[in-house]
């Protein structure tokens, strides 16, 4: 299939996005990385080492014959597979991602498990796409009975996470899980690149896309996976610095939170690093407001401080293990 917005492409992808933190003391080097994310014997994982170290597995396949989500209430459905695939940053941050094109329409009655399978990560309407209703019904969240693709990405963390043999489960810190949950259409004649960002409860974050005609699907995917990651770090270290005394006497208590930040995490920040070119535009939106980076800047910055004074005030022998 081409790409969006074109005369055989699809008109919309959607997706959802884990982030966690790799249940593990330490980043696992290379070699692990490739274990853990040898998802298919027939497929090797690919491994890119600049600006940082990336992972990612091959794609997995998931048929799916079931209702789409809409806003509407429109009984709608759709056959075909969804794409999943799972990426490790810096052998630290796990990530899973599950998408699905989509195109306007599609035959009136559903044909034999052959024609899907030959459009690899696309769901086929039985007639036509409600693409405004599927848009917002995806992005508010599915009912009973509708396309869950978030359990497809939940099934593929929870499919690395039982590799005890590599995983020790005993992490350097306590961090939350997020999700982003996202969908990408193609902007009209003259319309520029958008991203549309919310921050929703429980870690779930939405964003509604468009991109310009022709982006792949698979280049919306890392896109998404890039906001994703960068909004998870961002969380992340701020959650730890909220509400942290950092004036108390008790520097071995600011240290033992500071320390795993300074070791783990900061120096994954690398926006953009895996984007198309021609998508960093819809990444410059969130620089504009809020301004994800000048917000980490300030977080890191506030953290190598206080981390020069509580050495210049702990005595060395006081200073936790590493």
């Amino acid at each position: 299939m081409d790409g969006l917005g074109t005369a055989s492409g699809p008109v919309l992808v959607c997706g959802e996005v884990r982030t966690c933190l790799l249940p593990t003391r330490d980043a696992v080097d290379e070699r692990a990385a490739v274990e853990l994310l040898r998802l298919r014997a027939d497929e090797r994982v690919r491994v890119s080492r600049h600006p940082n170290r990336h992972a990612v597995s091959p794609d997995v396949l998931t048929g799916v014959d079931c209702r789409l989500p809409t806003a509407t209430g429109a009984r709608s459905r759709a056959v075909g597979t969804v794409t999943a695939r799972a990426a490790l940053t810096e052998g630290r941050v796990l990530q899973a991602t599950a998408y699905f094109s989509a195109p306007a329409a599609g035959p009136d009655r559903r044909q034999p498990w052959g024609y899907y399978l030959v459009r690899p990560g696309t769901l086929v309407p039985v007639g036509r796409l409600p693409g405004k209703a599927l848009t917002e019904g995806f992005l508010t969240g599915h009912q009973p009975g509708e396309l869950d693709i978030g359990s497809v990405a939940d099934s593929l963390l929870a499919r690395i996470s039982r590799q005890h043999r590599i995983l020790d489960h005993d992490t350097p810190l306590t961090t939350a899980d997020t999700s982003l949950r996202w969908t990408a259409a193609a902007a009209a004649d003259g319309e520029e690149t958008s991203l549309r960002f919310t921050k929703a409860e429980d870690g779930l974050r939405i964003v509604e896309l468009r991109l310009p005609p022709g982006t792949a699907p698979t280049a919306a995917a890392e896109l998404c996976e890039d906001l994703a990651l960068h909004d998870w770090l961002l969380t992340t270290v701020a959650d730890k610095l909220d509400g942290l005394r950092v004036g108390s006497e008790d520097g071995r208590a600011v240290l033992k939170v500071l320390r795993p930040l300074v070791d783990h995490l900061l120096h994954l920040w690398m926006p953009q690093a895996r984007v198309d070119g021609a998508l960093h535009t819809a990444w410059r939106e969130l620089e504009r407001t809020p301004g994800y980076s000048r917000q980490w800047n300030a977080l890191a910055q506030r953290i190598r401080d206080q981390l020069v004074l509580q050495n210049l005030g702990v005595p060395r022998q006081a200073l936790p293990a590493r």
